[in-house]
C-alpha cells in the first residue's frame, strides 16, 4: 500500500512539473523570446544578482555540470556579457562580473520576466495570489535546504490592516530599542497615510513579509520625481531576525525601482541603526551625507543613501 502511495504521489509530482514547465514557457527553444536556454537566463540572473562570484560558486549552488558552466560562459565573454577579474585577497581566483553590455542585455529579460509573472498573478484575486504565492513559499521551504526550524517567509503586496501594523511595530520596535518617544510613531502614521491616499500602482509599493502566517516585516518605494524613487520604513520584527529577510526587502525595492524606470534610489536613517546600515551596504548604496538633529526625544545623526540604478 505505502509503494502504491508513494507512486500515485510521484505521479501527482510529475504532472505538476509538466504543467508548471508548460505555463511559464521554459519549454520554448529561447526562453522569454530571447537566444538563451533556461540555464543561460539562470547564470545571467545570478551574475545579476551577485558580487563577482566565481565559476565554482555558480557551479555548486546552480547544480549545473562544470563542462557545461564552463561552455556557458566561454559564450557569455564571446558576446562580451561577462569578464572575469582576479580577486584582490587570493591572485588565484578569478571573478565574474557582468560588462555594461551584460546589464543591460539582462535588464530588458528581467523586465519581460516580471510581466508575465505579472500577468499570471493579475488573472486571480489578491486571496487567490497570496494563496498561490503561500503555496509556492511551501514548496521552497519543504523542498530546499535550510536551517533546523526556520519556517520559509513570504513577501507580499500591502492589504487593508497592514499599514496599522507597520506604524504600531516601528512604535514598538523604537521605544523598546532605542528609546524614541511616540513621536517617531505619529511620524510613521504619516508616512502611511500618505502612501495610502496616493498610492500610484505602477510607479510605487508595500511589501509584507509573512512568517507561518504572522506579518513579521515591511518595506516600501515611494515616488519621488520621474526619475528617482525612496525607500522607506525598512523594519524587521526583533522574532525574525537572521532570517535574511530586511536584505530580500531592500532588493525586491530595487529590483521594482529598475523595472518602473527609475534612475535613482535614495533613503533617510539615522547612524544609530547599524543593521539597517549594513543591509544597505551590501545592497549597493552609498552614503552621500550625515547630518546631526534631535528628533524623538534623543539628538541624533541622520544620514542620507543612494543606489543609482
Amino acid at each position: 500500500m505505502a509503494a502504491r502511495d508513494l507512486e500515485v504521489r510521484v505521479e501527482a509530482v510529475r504532472r505538476f512539473n509538466r504543467f508548471y514547465t508548460r505555463k511559464i514557457g521554459v519549454l520554448h527553444e529561447g526562453l522569454l523570446q530571447s537566444p538563451f536556454s533556461l540555464a543561460e537566463m539562470r547564470v545571467l540572473y545570478e551574475l545579476a544578482h551577485r558580487e563577482q562570484p566565481t565559476a565554482g560558486e555558480l557551479v555548486r549552488d546552480l547544480g549545473l555540470d562544470p563542462g557545461y558552466m564552463s561552455r556557458i560562459l566561454a559564450r557569455f565573454a564571446k558576446d562580451g556579457l561577462v569578464e572575469k577579474v582576479l580577486s584582490g585577497t587570493d591572485g588565484r581566483r578569478n571573478l565574474l562580473r557582468l560588462t555594461d553590455e551584460g546589464r543591460r542585455t539582462f535588464a530588458p529579460l528581467n523586465a519581460r520576466a516580471r510581466e508575465e509573472v505579472g500577468a499570471i498573478l493579475t488573472g486571480h484575486s489578491p486571496d487567490e495570489q497570496d494563496r498561490l504565492v503561500a503555496a509556492m513559499a511551501t514548496i521552497e521551504g519543504l523542498l530546499g535546504v535550510r536551517p533546523e526550524g526556520d519556517p520559509p517567509y513570504l513577501l507580499r503586496p500591502h492589504r487593508p490592516g497592514d499599514i496599522g501594523w507597520v506604524v504600531a511595530l516601528h512604535g514598538t520596535v523604537y521605544a523598546r530599542e532605542y528609546g524614541w518617544d511616540d513621536t517617531f510613531e505619529a511620524l510613521v502614521a504619516e508616512i502611511g497615510a500618505k502612501f495610502l491616499r496616493n498610492f500610484d500602482l505602477k510607479r510605487e509599493r508595500c511589501w509584507i513579509a509573512e512568517r507561518n502566517g504572522e506579518k513579521v516585516g515591511s518595506v516600501f518605494l515611494v515616488k519621488q520625481t520621474e526619475s528617482s524613487a525612496k525607500l522607506r520604513l525598512l523594519i524587521v520584527d526583533p522574532k525574525a531576525r537572521g532570517l535574511g529577510i530586511g536584505g530580500h526587502l531592500v532588493r525586491e525595492c530595487i529590483d521594482f525601482a529598475g523595472m518602473a524606470g527609475y534612475r535613482k534610489l535614495t533613503l533617510w536613517t539615522n547612524s544609530v541603526l547599524d543593521a539597517a546600515r549594513r543591509i544597505y551596504e551590501a545592497a549597493g548604496f552609498n552614503l552621500v551625507r550625515e547630518e546631526p538633529h534631535t528628533s524623538f526625544g534623543h539628538d541624533l545623526v541622520g544620514q542620507y543613501w543612494e543606489l543609482k540604478l
